[in-house]
């Protein structure tokens, strides 16, 4: 987390932004004299109308934020009228599991509402809303929804000056075969489990354990995965706990205090999200500590049943994922290894096109759109360089990989800079440079460029490392050429534990 790359400070900027609409969205309420569960819904439907909002443009960003009321209205009216009515709630539930779960077919945006949807059900829960508190719910989701726009699209557009990169899309697939079905039954499978193992612990505060078997299932598309994930997700809570109780429990739910840390956990969610799942757990849990705090109802006894649900819902999660229609984590490795390895090629050509003076050509979007891929690396390898992981081999391998990828990142954001210099001239030598940058990507990504490695080792050659200490262009290419040459060997590893390609 603390050595993980930002480039151009975007999620610096983004965490910023975050803090800024949540509190705009609860000021919001207060003074339109909502009450506190209502405020609480509008600051907690604007931190998800700002979190799960991911669109490649700006324009499609502000169609899925205008969107969100049509997923969450509805859901919310379900989940407030049935709230008295047990067994018809918890059916419900788990059909909003499932819908929410399977409307990630349709991308990114399908997957911001159907977050949105289950996410609504499960604040209700959290915060006891009954029938009579719709409509002052539906004000303060729709104000939140107002001021996060505001913020995002108006007061601080950072997207405007750097377009988005787009979210990596999942595996594709038909029937069965598609991911986000089996997730939908996996998901579905999984919160079941947890929604009635966890009325047997309480029959108040059930939903963190349907919450947490929901959250293991999103940004996951293997077994290992998930598995990882929600280790990680009990490992957040633990110490989240720990630290909620010398922080939340002393506070008494003091306003002023809490409201601080509320921003605080707020700029840590998003800060942490994309590097550390375990560190964005830490403050999501102590957030909500501090949230019950408010609503006066915090105890020590309560925050050692948020952990006992957390349990109950990561072992379901596990027991699904390895249960029902399992996908296998090498199956995703080397899709996501070989996105990334033509996103360097692609950030390659399009730094040499811009050092070369094209005023079409940009590298900066794709060096971004790296760094996402990269991150579905890391969570794909994730079970292989687990501590636990018992192959050992097989670790040493996914851990070379990642640290040359990760390598091969810095040189291409080293590129990238020296071409966003107007001042930068452009070398004869970058097009043969960036030529067998390319050449190494492709006998990488397909056996049949092994053709090519001989006259590329021959013009790998002819380069001579002392001639290019003066030519940082050049530098930042060799230095890729050298790290592409370096990851044949684990990636094309005769070991009988594969780590790609199986």
């Amino acid at each position: 987390m603390f050595v993980a790359p930002d480039p151009g400070r975007a999620r610096l900027r983004n965490s910023s932004r975050a803090v800024i609409g949540v509190a705009l969205a609860v000021a919001v309420a207060e003074i339109c004299g909502l009450s506190l569960v209502a405020s609480i819904t509008g600051g907690l439907a604007a931190l998800l109308a700002l979190f799960t909002v991911t669109d490649a443009t700006v324009r499609a960003q502000r169609v899925t934020t205008a969107l969100l009321p049509a997923a969450g209205f509805p859901v919310l009216a379900l989940a407030t009228t049935l709230h008295g009515v047990p067994m018809a709630r918890d059916a419900a539930f788990v059909a909003v599991v499932f819908a929410g779960v399977y409307a990630r077919r349709w991308g990114v945006r399908g997957h911001a509402l159907g977050i949105f949807a289950f996410m609504n059900f499960f604040i209700t829960q959290f915060l006891h809303a009954r029938p009579g508190q719709l409509p002052e719910l539906y004000a303060a989701v729709g104000l939140a929804l107002l001021s996060a726009g505001a913020v995002r699209f108006v007061l601080w557009p950072i997207e405007k000056r750097i377009p988005p990169a787009a979210v990596p899309p999942a595996p594709p697939g038909t029937g069965l075969a598609r991911p986000t079905t089996r997730q939908a039954f996996q998901a579905t499978a999984a919160c079941a489990f947890a929604l009635g193992i966890g009325q047997v612990l309480s029959e108040d505060r059930w939903y963190w354990a349907v919450g947490t078997a929901w959250w293991i299932f999103v940004n996951t598309a293997s077994r290992g995965e998930t598995l990882v994930r929600g280790f990680r997700r009990v490992l957040g809570t633990v110490i989240g706990i720990g630290a909620g109780l010398l922080v939340a429990i002393p506070l008494h739910g003091a306003p002023a205090p809490t409201a601080v840390l509320v921003a605080v956990c707020v700029f840590a969610i998003f800060y942490t999200a994309a590097v550390s799942y375990s560190w964005m757990m830490l403050a999501v849990t102590v957030m909500a500590g501090l949230l019950y705090g408010l609503l006066g109802v915090l105890d020590p006894g309560l925050l050692v049943l948020r952990l006992e649900e957390t349990a109950v819902g990561a072992v379901c999660a596990a027991l699904a994922v390895v249960l029902v229609l399992p996908v296998t984590t090498h199956a995703t490795n080397d899709l996501w290894i070989q996105r990334a390895l033509r996103c360097v090629r692609t950030c390659t050509a399009e730094a040499a096109a811009r050092l070369a003076g094209s005023p079409v050509a940009d590298p900066a979007p794709h060096a971004a759109q790296l760094e996402l891929y990269l991150g579905r690396v890391r969570l794909s390898l994730a079970p292989l360089v687990h501590p636990l992981s018992p192959y050992r081999g097989r670790k040493a391998r996914a851990r070379r990989v990642l640290a040359l990828l990760d390598e091969c990142a810095v040189e291409v954001r080293g590129l990238v800079s020296v071409a966003a210099d107007p001042d930068a001239s452009h070398d004869a030598r970058l097009a043969a440079a960036c030529w067998r940058v390319e050449a190494a990507v492709e006998a990488l990504l397909s056996p049949e460029a092994e053709a090519e490695r001989g006259s590329q080792d021959r013009a790998r050659a002819a380069v001579v490392p002392g001639r290019l200490a003066g030519e940082p262009a050049l530098a930042h290419l060799h230095g890729l050429e050298r790290l592409l040459a370096q990851l044949d060997g684990p990636l094309r590893s005769a070991s009988r534990s594969p780590l790609v390609g199986a």
